[in-house]
């Protein structure tokens, strides 16, 4: 009778062990196969990204499964008993699933930025009155004379005013002037009692009148969207990145926040590339270059800086006629996207002229050395926007920003930030702006990861002499202005016609500063 009892209890252990063995077998294999649809979908979405070469994508995604079919193995070898290979299932699964989304999020950040959807542009319409002006917002001006430039042909402005009759409550009684000048003129007239304008003209406002801030105060501000220039209409030009030589204009306007804001070209560099020679010649041209601006200013002629106000096709064809060369492509940075992306970058190393201590004009002040400098975002910005306290001034200021973006692409290409691309991309993708597809950057990121090789970035910049003249945004004052020298942008034509056409640039380059990449 116990032997019969004792093998009843056996046979029942042995059942309820078969049954635990069966249990953890099929949940391993549910983890194996959970692990194998989340290594699918990260394949997927690698490959929908675009940014990693196909063989590379193909090789990884062979390796993940045979890694997977390993662990399935283990479980049915086992009997459902590898505890350890259940755990890595799940971490595996979990990564990525991780991996997935950020991918996804990378592709859609991407998108933001590129010419293949690009959005409004965003106007901030300013309401100025003098400093001792009782009123302290619209609704206290339902009785004033506002300035205005002619809004019948400037949608913008016609939009701005019917918000501020909104907030008044009443349609104001309006004054026209033909210029920004003459407005600013008819406010401190008391001719009339407030003014309306787009901010991005603030700072040819303060160019004219000395003390100009001090002297108003802002009591409304409207952001108005309008529809983008011509260039950035969603439509990229066609060129074949990977095998065609082309120039990208690098505008960096002088904002914080979104890069949908208009605002001057505070930075204007043309980056002529070969990628067949592996040549990047980076020209800097100053912001106060006294050139003619095709479509706006006819044959009057104004500051480089103030094309960006009127779009960046404006910048572009201000660039085109000037270096006699064709600019398909653009990027627009601000303030944010380069702080970000330096210290996203682990900080850049930039070669500086002199030593000197910064104004604080730029954000930091802070100690400069001659030579190699590390710099996180902040400084480098500092660095970049210095000029009261460097020789030469403006001159030197883009040569020092020239300096900046020179020691960014230098370590942009290298495998390490390339890697880093798809972060870096999300993270500055509400702060940067270009007409490149979505394709065409993809394929920039897959040659360079693909073939690798060494890149000869060198850098020159447009001189000039100072002068005071009378400039088309500001007729009513003559202004700081850099002539261009005849002979420095002739001799930019010939180093642009070199990468165009795949000479190698001769070593003794002016302003050399570049050297070969990895």
């Amino acid at each position: 009778m116990e032997n019969t009892n004792s093998k009843k209890k056996m046979s029942s252990t042995k059942r309820k062990k078969n049954r635990v063995r069966k249990a953890f077998r099929i949940v391993g294999e549910i983890l194996v196969g959970i692990q194998i649809l989340a290594t699918l979908v990260f394949i997927g979405f690698t490959w929908r990204l675009g940014l990693i070469p196909a063989k590379y994508v193909a090789g990884f995604a062979a390796l993940l499964l045979v890694f997977a079919a390993l662990l399935f193995t283990m479980q049915i070898v086992t009997r459902g008993k590898a505890i350890v290979s259940k755990i890595v299932s799940i971490l595996m699964s979990a990564v990525l699933i991780f991996g997935s989304v950020y991918m996804y999020q990378t592709h859609d950040a991407i998108e933001d930025i590129s010419g293949d959807t690009l959005g409004k542009q965003v106007h901030s319409v300013l309401v100025v009155v003098r400093k001792d002006d009782p009123a302290e917002k619209v609704w206290d001006t339902k009785d004033y004379v506002y300035g205005v430039q002619s809004i019948e042909d400037d949608s913008e402005m016609a939009e701005a005013m019917k918000k501020v009759n909104a907030d008044a409550g009443k349609k104001v009684l309006t004054k026209e002037f033909d210029t920004l000048h003459d407005q600013v003129a008819g406010l401190f007239s008391e001719t009339v009692d407030a003014i309306v304008y787009d901010e991005s003209f603030s700072g040819i406002i303060e160019e004219v009148n000395e003390g100009y801030n001090s002297k108003v105060k802002i009591i409304a501000q409207y952001s108005i969207e309008s529809e983008n220039d011509s260039m950035t209409q969603g439509t990229s030009p066609d060129v074949n990145v990977k095998e065609e030589p082309f120039s990208m204009f690098i505008s960096g306007i002088d904002v914080y926040g979104p890069i949908s804001s208009k605002s001057r070209s505070d930075v204007n560099i043309i980056a002529t590339v070969n990628p067949e020679t592996k040549q990047i010649l980076l020209t800097n041209t100053p912001r106060d270059f006294f050139v003619t601006i095709p479509g706006v200013s006819g044959e009057k002629k104004d500051k480089l800086t103030h094309a960006g106000i009127y779009g960046v096709d404006k910048s572009i064809a201000a660039l085109e006629e000037l270096y006699e060369t064709e600019i398909p492509f653009y990027t627009r940075v601000n303030f944010t996207s380069l702080i970000t992306m330096v210290d996203l970058m682990g900080g850049i190393d930039v070669e500086s002229e002199f030593a000197f201590t910064t104004s604080g004009a730029g954000g930091e002040i802070m100690d400069v050395k001659k030579g190699t400098n590390h710099f996180n975002g902040d400084q480098a910005l500092s660095f970049a926007r210095e000029r009261y306290n460097v020789p030469g001034g403006d001159n030197q200021r883009g040569k020092d920003q020239m300096a900046v973006i020179q020691a960014m692409f230098k370590k942009m290409i290298t495998p390490e930030m390339l890697v880093k691309a798809p972060k870096m991309i999300s993270e500055v993708s509400n702060s940067v702006e270009t007409n490149m597809s979505m394709e065409q950057i993809q394929r920039l990121i897959q040659s360079q990861i693909d073939n690798g090789g060494e890149w000869t970035i060198k850098s020159v910049a447009a001189e000039g002499t100072g002068d005071q003249a009378h400039c088309y945004s500001a007729p009513g004052t003559a202004l700081y202005v850099t002539v261009p020298n005849e002979t420095s942008v002739a001799n930019i034509k010939v180093l642009m016609d070199k990468v165009e056409n795949g000479e190698m640039l001769p070593s003794d380059t002016p302003n050399e500063t570049g050297e070969a990449v990895e």
